[in-house]
């Protein structure tokens, strides 16, 4: 029986993998992390003092930008291994929690997205960037999500960047007008980031080349479901890990 925290368990994703958590035979849910409900049975007001109350094997994360990374190393501090939906962490983040999970011998699995149907799109846009040699990559989220680009689509341009660097046609210092028009550039590609009502965490990659296009998109709805599967499928895959393993797509055989 693999022992779980749950860090965000009363927000919108983390409360639907708490209860699905809860309902599994295999999963056992012992404590909960919330600032606004601590005190409740079970839910305490840092990763720290969860983590010293009821002994967990595995940390889940699904709090904020802000929050993200000191959740992260008190969990590996206390030698638990983590399973990171939250966004906000950067490359230098991640080799940092890379470098201390495997001082303290144990695994994290961080995604940007942890639906099923995001990773096939990262896979997908993977073999896709062998053969086309220009993309670029939108982001859409909700008006209120503070953190940009977003976790989906920075990791998407970092996957593709291990492949290839997309070609520019023309450099960004030799563009006339503001160079924030152009986006951000992550791993060689450029992102924009649209923030606007009705948009949970959108991701849009267009490769073209002469004469044609291809676009990927995944859209999910207003529902944590698509990331409650893939969030357990981690858990149960991060006990027998050592070290960072970046990306739900990884895990898929």
């Amino acid at each position: 029986m693999t022992r779980v925290c749950v860090a965000g368990i009363t927000g919108w994703t983390g409360s639907a993998v708490a209860a699905a958590i809860d309902a599994a035979d295999d999963l056992q849910l012992v404590s909960g992390v919330s600032r606004t409900a601590a005190g409740q049975d079970g839910v305490y007001a840092t990763v720290a003092e969860a983590l010293e109350a009821k002994p967990a094997d595995v940390l889940v994360d699904f709090t904020s930008a802000e929050a993200v990374k000191d959740n992260v190393h008190a969990a590996l501090t206390a030698g638990v291994a983590v399973v990171v939906g939250s966004s906000g962490l950067t490359a230098l983040d991640f080799e940092e929690i890379d470098a201390r999970a495997r001082d303290a011998g144990v695994g994290v699995i961080a995604a940007g997205n942890f639906s099923l149907l995001a990773a096939l799109l990262i896979r997908s846009a993977a073999e896709i960037a062998r053969h086309v040699a220009s993309w670029e990559i939108i982001d859409y989220a909700s008006a209120e999500k503070p953190d940009v680009p977003s976790g989906t689509s920075r990791e998407l341009a970092e996957r593709l960047g291990e492949v290839r660097q997309p070609a520019v046609a023309r450099p960004l210092e030799t563009l006339q007008g503001p160079v924030e028009a152009r986006g951000v550039s992550v791993a060689g590609a450029q992102i924009h980031s649209v923030r606007l009502p009705s948009f949970v965490v959108s991701t849009e990659i267009v490769f073209g080349a002469p004469g044609e296009r291809l676009v990927l998109r995944h859209d999910p709805n207003e529902s944590p479901e698509p990331y409650v599967a893939g969030t357990l499928y981690a858990v149960r895959a991060v006990p027998g890990r050592v070290g960072l393993t970046r990306g739900l797509d990884a895990l898929l055989a």
